[in-house]
């Protein structure tokens, strides 16, 4: 279940990718197999041994191009081990909202991102994320939980601070919200509730069969519910240095 929509953030075969705070990677593989050279970076160092794997699965099933490379390693997002400008694309999936710093790690991408590089950005959005907070305590006063809830606009002004250039933003996964309102109603824990079996079969159900009147109805939705916010943006040029 990709959040980037790749139509409107392009990849070019040999491109350098970091997907930072990559999780369970899903973003990672996508960019592997378009023919990236990907680096996917999480600080659980579990996450990143799965990662690892479904790469070495990936490698030998022949899933990805040749010249494609993909590396899984820890690492902190306030202090990337790599130098400047390394990363034509960089991107940042449900992470920011973790994050005290977040205009740190927004100063970190920035860094290692070269000029004329793309960055694609997604959080939860302010209002399907409003109702979660409303209904459950649980859902986000946890230990690496979310810490805030950002409005579309203050999201693409932390973003023009840093120095780039949005170009783009669109909502995804309405058909993900209900069935988060149904967890924090029925306790984020209780995955026995009915309401909450049912809604994940149907969610389960649409991932693998993608069947076309989900799709319309999810493209219909995103407006209105859509459960991410996802913004796209360059890292301009810098005009050349007048040496007199």
């Amino acid at each position: 279940m990709l959040t980037v929509d790749f139509s409107r953030f392009p990849l070019a075969p040999g491109d350098r990718v970091l997907d930072l705070g990559c999780g369970a990677g899903r973003h990672a593989f996508e960019c592997y197999r378009r023919g990236a050279r990907v680096v996917a970076l999480d600080q659980n160092e579990e996450e990143i041994k799965e990662v690892a794997k479904w790469f070495a699965a990936m490698e030998e099933a022949g899933e990805a191009p040749a010249g494609a490379t993909a590396t899984a390693m820890e690492g902190d997002a306030l202090a990337l081990p790599f130098p400047d400008e390394s990363f034509d694309v960089v991107i940042i999936s449900e992470v920011m909202e973790h994050i005290h710093d977040d205009k740190g790690v927004l100063a970190e991408m920035v860094r290692v991102l070269k000029p004329g590089g793309r960055i694609a950005v997604t959080v939860p959005r302010y209002g399907p994320e409003k109702v979660c907070w409303t209904l459950s305590d649980a859902y986000h006063e946890v230990e690496g939980g979310h810490i805030r809830i950002y409005r579309a606009d203050q999201l693409l002004a932390r973003i023009r601070e840093a120095g780039l250039r949005p170009y783009g933003t669109h909502h995804a996964h309405a058909l993900h919200s209900p069935y988060w309102w149904l967890k924090c109603a029925f306790g984020v824990d209780n995955d026995k509730a009915l309401p909450v079996r049912a809604y994940h079969k149907l969610l389960v159900w649409d991932i693998m069969k993608k069947p076309l009147a989900t799709r319309v109805a999810e493209q219909a939705l995103n407006p209105l519910i859509g459960k991410s916010f996802v913004a796209y943006a360059t890292k301009p040029h810098l005009p050349p240095v007048d040496a007199a």
